[in-house]
């Protein structure tokens, strides 16, 4: 039997900054730039679908 609700390809992952070792969570579609908290480097840049992420990724979180 078909499933009625598609589930998301998207998922939330830890990642690490490069520069100051901070972690943070953050989504996989990310529609604007994320900066790490701690020291403003920046983890993730959209791309309209899939973005990308610079930040060394620890895990992904179901």
């Amino acid at each position: 039997m078909k499933p009625l609700i598609k589930l998301p390809k998207s998922k939330f992952v830890r990642v690490v900054c490069r520069k100051c070792k901070n972690e943070q969570i953050i989504f996989t579609k990310s529609a604007t730039e994320i900066r790490c908290l701690k020291c403003g480097e920046i983890l993730v840049e959209p791309t309209g679908g899939e973005a990308i992420i610079k930040a060394k990724i620890l895990n992904v979180i179901s």
